[in-house]
């Protein structure tokens, strides 16, 4: 296996010293190492890039060419090394994160200003998107997902747990009146989402057991967000995560019904990432910033 980088970092060191004797005495070579490199270097070239005399060495006007790109392009490299090395230090460099809307909206970017002022040598790129993306297709970085997990190449950290509420608004309730049994959802607006869920009902502990209750959807959403909205605008009758409706309940836009029927079911809370034994330090320092600052309702 042939050795380019050496060969061109030899060749630099003979170029700034002047001689094969410099350059091996600053590389820790021996002389006749430093010439078998260069002479490899030139065969696979197929130039001569030193003039070699009895008194002293030269650059052919190919090997400047030759020293003037190469010099460039271990600069880059050695870059490269610094920029990685540092990176171990102190978090730095861009962070794709991925999350659905409403965690996003409601959780994420209340406290994403405190971390960018920790760490701020990262670049953070938010997706935010209640489609599920692939993280390796995606090339991103933390994907947060609610629900169960499926994605067996991928390591988790869970972030919370959110139980389940059944809210409408206020005004909703006013004019229709608000129900006190699973039963009397029949004649009520529900609010449904339109993807496709293995259960088709609402679950409510009835008589110490808990019973899938049909519900006859009105109108149907993409999204937890998108559901919440229609609730809060009076729309109808919706059962969400409380990470959801947290502040709507705290500032009376919506409220919670059929309490006493709340089975105390709930959906976990992820960070999803690439799993391998050297994390990149700003993955690490965001998992660790979820992990402090996040105070997700039960």
């Amino acid at each position: 296996m042939d050795n380019r980088i050496g060969e061109m970092e030899t060749f630099l060191a003979v170029a700034e010293g002047g001689s094969f004797a410099a350059a091996a005495k600053q590389l820790r070579l021996t002389p006749s190492a430093v010439s078998r490199s260069i002479a490899r270097l030139e065969a696979r070239l197929g130039v001569l890039l030193i003039s070699r005399t009895t008194r002293a060495l030269a650059l052919t006007s190919e090997g400047e060419v030759y020293r003037r790109r190469v010099a460039g392009l271990i600069g880059e490299i050695d870059e490269v090394e610094r920029s990685l090395g540092r990176d171990r230090q102190e978090p730095r460099g861009p962070l794709r994160v991925n999350a659905s809307v409403p965690f996003g909206v409601h959780w994420l970017l209340p406290i994403l200003p405190r971390f960018l002022e920790a760490h701020p040598a990262v670049t953070l790129d938010l997706a935010l998107s209640d489609t599920l993306v692939d993280l390796v297709e995606e090339r991103a970085d933390i994907a947060i997902r609610i629900g169960p997990l499926r994605d067996t190449r991928l390591r988790a950290k869970k972030l919370g747990r959110s139980l389940m509420a059944v809210v409408a608004s206020p005004d909703y309730l006013a004019r229709r009146g608000e129900p006190l049994h699973p039963k009397d959802l029949d004649g009520h607006t529900c609010l449904q989402f339109s993807f496709r869920r293995s259960i088709d009902g609402w679950p409510f502990r009835v008589g110490g057991r808990v019973i899938q209750r049909p519900v006859e959807a009105a109108f149907f959403g993409n999204s937890g967000e998108v559901v919440r909205q229609m609730a809060a605008a009076g729309g109808g009758i919706a059962r969400l995560g409380r990470f959801h409706v947290t502040t709507d309940l705290a500032e009376g836009r919506l409220v919670e019904i059929l309490a006493p029927f709340n089975p105390g079911d709930g959906e976990d809370i992820h960070a999803l990432y690439v799993g391998h034994d050297r994390l990149a330090l700003r993955v690490r320092a965001f998992l660790d910033f979820l992990d402090a600052h996040l105070a997700l309702p039960e």
